[in-house]
């Protein structure tokens, strides 16, 4: 190889790192950096539970619940105020994505989430239920996620679960819609006969 060939070769190799100094600090500026972000979510977090401190706490499943109209394996991927898709619930656990084993009766609907918080939605608080994409963040393909609506204290809350198997979606959809119907029907009927008797009972 001749000489300018050899001078060449030995320019195109890379220059030896000696600002190992500068390299560090910024690695650790990086670490500082990303730090700083986790501890301002967690702040946010915080401060976005302490908002919602009103809310009250979680009922849980009765002793007899019934027997079971629907169960279901899947996830539970957060709760909203109703029809809110990004104003997420943190208070009382339902900011907690994780696991969840949901069954229907005619009680209503019980969640049990494996390392967090369960809670069950009496038959009487539901209001609904829905096919969409998206909840707290989440987005997933059109249908992917069924949103069950119920009243809690005096909030309305959007709660998001998907099955393993996506298919039983819409059977959930009915069944919710059926038993919410069914109860705000024995509701009106209740108090149109309280109304009744009283309206008789001061003639």
């Amino acid at each position: 190889m001749t000489p300018p060939l050899i001078h060449l070769a030995e320019a195109q190799k890379s220059a030896p790192v000696t600002d190992w100094a500068a390299r560090i600090g910024w690695v650790v500026g990086l670490l500082v950096f990303v730090v700083f972000v986790y501890w301002l979510m967690r702040q946010g977090w915080k401060w976005r539970g302490t908002l919602q401190g009103d809310l009250p706490e979680l009922p849980t499943a009765p002793a007899d619940a019934g027997e079971p109209r629907l169960t279901m394996s899947g996830r539970y991927h957060g709760s909203t105020t109703a029809g809110q898709w990004l104003d997420r619930i943190v208070a009382r656990g339902l900011g907690t994505r994780s696991r969840a084993e949901l069954t229907l009766t005619d009680q209503g609907l019980d969640v049990v989430r494996p390392g967090a918080e369960d809670f069950f939605v009496p038959a009487a608080a539901l209001r609904g239920a829905r096919l969409d994409k998206g909840i707290a963040g989440k987005v997933l393909p059109e249908g992917g996620l069924l949103i069950v609506t119920w009243r809690h204290g005096d909030k309305e809350i959007d709660s998001g679960f998907r099955s393993d198997r996506a298919g039983e979606h819409p059977a959930w959809v009915a069944a919710i819609d059926r038993l919410s119907t069914t109860q705000q029907g024995t509701t009106e009927h209740h108090t149109s006969t309280t109304e009744h008797t009283e309206t008789e009972g001061a003639r």
